[in-house]
């Protein structure tokens, strides 16, 4: 297992950085992709595990993916019908996203295709998908009545459908969504908050009729999607551990280049914000239908806040190194409403709360969020990434503020989403 030590720079953070492509969006874009008729160039492509084994999944069905370069993929799409059987089983890896959108696709094929996926995705609940896929006449057979992986699917026609989802998730709506490409008529999404739209907004850009409705959306069924160019902006969850880094790290000016800040993510930079964070956006512009900008992130006096209700979707993945920096913070931070947390790659709330108390950290866990307690300093010590990747750079993030080094464990998980994490960390923190 990898290991590594990290200790609290001598002076402030400086200089920039570029992260990754948003890995939600670089998923999208290799599915859409794949079904839509003639070639798509996917540019600053996110090249992580998990978004490598939505490629590979594709792949499996005859599609042709080729790497053209660093973060460039060139597709060549097989139209809604053209998809093939896979000759094995759909490895998933550690990818919620692969599994879930996937199952919502492959329902409504003409053949036989099995989904599963490493340790962790194997206990990851799957019932909220099939769910609403069954009732659109799709055939899902996993272990425990359908709760976990792996997933057998036998493709059928499916019929469009309204489904009022009793939470709010962008994978469960994708799911739902990309069913509905296949079926004649409507079909329909209502969620209680809004959820990330990067679904929406890249298959309008690929042609099919998309429409906001009130608390959801609608998308026609049977469109001709066509193949186009498409820019991966910056993922704001991995710029997310620069932002929080120059606010809590004492003489710190980072400035963090081509984030997306889609207003369904964007929940980070409004509670960092409200904390009395300087986080000022500059250059804002226009990427395939995304908007992004440069953040630039100056230390800050944090000070604690409450969050809930509809800002929990708009910064789920955010909420570990939120909680670091709530931990930096005067006063207590509140965090309700966040029961998803518990389903994510390990049960969040848990992992969070078990590994800040080991550096001194004051945390009261709820069944649905956690209240952290600002501390002068936090300390050094051993902290474990429970294989969950923003586990293990929100400790890194922890370790910068650190009287004495951090030893992080298992951070081999980085890969998944960012794979030069480390090394980019090293060069801000000299």
């Amino acid at each position: 297992m990898e290991r590594i030590e990290v200790t609290a720079p001598k002076q402030g953070l400086k200089g920039e950085v570029a992260v990754p492509g948003d890995k939600s969006i670089s998923h999208r874009s290799v599915i859409f992709s794949s079904i839509a008729e003639g070639r798509s160039l996917v540019s600053n492509f996110l090249p992580g595990e998990d978004n490598f084994r939505t490629v590979g999944a594709f792949r499996k069905m005859g599609v042709r993916i080729e790497e053209k370069g660093e973060g460039v993929l060139a597709i060549d799409g097989l139209g809604l019908n053209g998809l093939k059987e896979p000759d094995d089983v759909i490895d998933c890896g550690n990818s919620g996203t692969t599994i879930r959108l996937l199952s919502g696709l492959l329902a409504a094929q003409s053949f036989f295709s099995v989904l599963t996926g490493d340790q962790y995705l194997r206990k990851r609940p799957m019932k909220r998908v099939i769910k609403p896929l069954s009732t659109m006449g799709a055939r899902i057979w996993g272990r425990v009545q359908g709760e976990l992986p792996p997933l057998a699917i036998w493709g059928s026609p499916l019929q469009a459908t309204r489904y009022d989802s009793p939470i709010a998730s962008a994978q469960v709506k994708s799911a739902v969504l990309l069913a509905g490409l296949y079926a004649e008529g409507e079909t329909s999404v209502f969620e209680p908050h809004p959820s990330r739209d990067h679904t929406e907004r890249m298959l309008s850009s690929f042609g099919a009729e998309v429409r906001p409705r009130q608390g959801g959306v609608t998308i026609v069924g049977r469109p001709t999607l066509k193949g186009r160019e498409i820019l991966v902006p910056g993922d704001i969850s991995s710029a997310a551990f620069f932002m929080v880094a120059g606010l809590v790290v004492p003489g710190s000016e980072l400035l963090i280049r081509n984030v997306g800040i889609n207003p369904t993510r964007n929940g980070i930079l409004e509670v960092l914000r409200s904390m009395g964070g300087s986080l000022e956006t500059l250059n804002e512009r226009d990427a395939a239908g995304e908007p992004v900008a440069d953040i630039l992130a100056t230390s800050s006096r944090l000070r604690g806040v409450e969050i809930g209700g509809s800002m929990i979707p708009r910064l789920i993945d955010e909420i570990p190194v939120l909680s670091v920096a709530a931990a930096c913070a005067e006063g207590t931070t509140v965090i309700r409403d966040a029961a998803e947390l518990r389903v994510k790659e390990t049960d969040r709330i848990a992992a969070v709360a078990a590994e800040l108390r080991k550096l001194g950290g004051l945390v009261e866990e709820f069944e649905d969020g956690m209240a952290v307690t600002g501390v002068e300093q936090l300390g050094g010590g051993r902290v474990d990434s429970h294989g969950d990747h923003r586990i293990a750079m929100s400790m890194a993030v922890a370790a910068l503020t650190a009287r004495a080094p951090v030893e992080i464990n298992d951070i081999g998980c980085t890969k998944t989403s960012f794979p030069n994490f480390w090394g980019l960390l090293g060069g801000v923190s000299k």
